[in-house]
């Protein structure tokens, strides 16, 4: 995964464990650096946290016997429980701020707000809802495959990694503006470009499905994309929030191109 002559096993290892610091429940407890290089690995190594998270899902896909419905409550239930819930609070504090419709400088505080408000609750409850029933239906129609377990949450990321890279900070403090100021934008690009076609690749050469392959690239493209001019207009830029309510909905995204191609 190193990059160049300035990233050696250190700093990719340091680089590794401030990603599960960062962006999993599992314990971490050691004062790590935080210099741009170890920043740049931290968030290169993010997509392979998605593959973390798909091993614990796809281990009770392919082990645990249960109904449809259960067996997609305990996949979301894994996937929030792995990530310590990270994205999916950033999904509700957006949501809170969004549905406010207050000017960009109020939605700030509100997702500065670590209390959550009627829309976020409302917002968290029909996300999670439809997504179990998302899952529940692939299930059924007998499209779940551990390869999308294992791969969707790796893109999911890979894309918000994209989009992160590609807006700027919404503030000038802030989780994302101290992240974006603290690592090597042009290796971090590459690295999230070849990430992507990792995923794409696993998704031809182990599952077998081009089809699959190239409407995930696009969508990944296209809500990106989207996702910056959406985020631009009513928040200013991005923020840590938004990033993180990105991975939850590119996720679901992702498994509704799945669905739509069963």
């Amino acid at each position: 995964m190193a990059t160049n002559k300035g990233y050696g096993r250190k700093t990719m290892m340091r680089g590794i464990f401030l990603a599960l610091q960062f962006f999993t429940i599992l314990p971490v407890n050691k004062e790590l650096e935080m210099d741009p290089k170890s920043v740049t690995a931290m968030f290169t190594t993010l997509p392979w946290i998605g593959v973390l998270v798909g091993i614990f899902t796809s281990s009770v896909w392919l082990f645990f016997d249960a109904s449809s419905l259960f067996l997609a409550f305990i996949i979301v239930l894994i996937g929030i429980i792995v990530s310590g819930g990270l994205h999916l609070d950033g999904f509700v504090d957006t949501s809170d701020a969004f549905f406010s419709y207050r000017r960009i400088d109020k939605r700030h505080e509100i997702l500065a707000d670590p209390r959550i408000g009627a829309f976020g609750a409302m917002a968290l409850l029909f996300f999670i809802v439809g997504k179990i029933l998302l899952l529940a239906e692939i299930i059924s129609h007998n499209g779940m495959r551990w390869e999308w377990l294992v791969v969707l949450p790796f893109l999911a990321r890979a894309g918000m990694l994209y989009y992160f890279i590609n807006t700027s900070a919404a503030r000038d403090r802030g989780l994302a503006a101290f992240f974006k100021k603290r690592f090597d934008h042009r290796v971090l690009l590459v690295t999230t470009l070849l990430s992507m076609v990792i995923g794409a690749g696993f998704i031809i050469v182990v599952a077998g499905n081009i089809a699959v392959a190239v409407s995930s690239l696009v969508a990944l493209f296209i809500c990106a994309h989207a996702y910056k001019y959406w985020t631009k207009k009513h928040f200013g830029g991005v923020t840590g929030d938004v990033s993180g309510a990105f991975v939850e909905g590119m996720e679901v995204v992702l498994w509704l191109v799945i669905f739509s191609l069963l």
